[in-house]
């Protein structure tokens, strides 16, 4: 089954942890948390620790986010958690993963696995999707 939705992020909070033991590299370790809420066929919002090595005057970069999702797919409530990441040289998305974290899911979501994807539009409107199986 697909699930389509869009998102906003509601919060997107730098952290103070950096890696140890400190490594000179040519793009800067950052971690953050986020907040952000779904509307459409996945309704509801999630809790993200995201990392990445990003040079933000080009835009340049990596990141790997782990969210934890409480709401719903196609109606179904529970919670579950995914993983993604992906790769830009500032205006593209390359080496993308996403994968459902198996065994994470509870209520109507529990036993969900499956993978997915996101892309933002060319007006900033963030889009997510869900390939999954309950059972």
């Amino acid at each position: 089954m697909r699930a389509t939705a869009t998102f906003t992020v509601k919060a997107f909070v730098p952290t103070e942890l950096k890696p140890e033991p400190a490594v000179s590299t040519g793009l800067p370790v950052g971690v953050a948390t986020m907040e952000k809420h779904f509307e459409g066929e996945v309704a509801g919002r999630s809790a993200t620790l995201f990392t990445a090595a990003f040079d933000q005057s080009t835009g340049v970069g990596t990141y790997v986010a782990m969210e934890s999702f409480e709401g719903s797919l196609q109606g179904r409530e529970g919670a579950f958690n995914f993983v993604h990441s992906a790769t830009t040289s500032g205006s593209d998305r390359t080496a993308e993963f996403f994968t459902i974290v198996p065994s994470s899911g509870t209520g109507e979501l529990a036993g969900i696995s499956g993978a997915g994807g996101m892309a933002v539009d060319a007006d900033g409107t963030h889009r997510i999707w869900f390939d999954y199986q309950l059972g």
